[in-house]
């Protein structure tokens, strides 16, 4: 199963924080990370193995939904900052898209993606 991690800068912190919280799940053999190029670098720095696209606002979120339009990725965890503005909101737009048009889940907040993950907590 690939999941695609990206966060906002105001978010990064807790995007590894979550990561973090459930390593036990994430590091499993059959879970493969991708991440934009920032929040992919940090994963890292945390102990996780992750697949780098580029930074998110040159280009990143475009790589993760070409991967979600092709089949690849089953599941995106966008860690949105919804207080701050974006110069790439459109890229982000179409990421949204493109989850919704090939039925992949999107969890903008960590809310919903610990749901998610303890959804497949026990498929995988």
């Amino acid at each position: 199963m690939e999941i695609a991690i990206i966060s906002h800068d105001g978010k990064k912190v807790d995007m590894v924080q979550f990561l973090n919280k459930n390593k036990d799940i994430l590091s499993r053999e059959n879970i493969q990370l991708i991440a934009t190029g920032t929040t992919g670098g940090r994963a890292e720095k945390a102990g996780f193995k992750v697949m780098k696209m580029l930074s998110g606002p040159i280009g990143g979120d475009a790589q993760i939904a070409a991967r979600v339009a092709e089949g690849k990725t089953n599941m995106v965890f966008f860690f949105k900052d919804p207080l701050a503005s974006h110069p790439h909101e459109p890229d982000v737009s179409m990421l949204v898209r493109v989850c919704d048009v090939h039925n992949v889940p999107l969890a903008t907040n960590e809310a919903t993606a610990q749901l998610l993950l303890d959804a497949i907590a026990t498929r995988v």
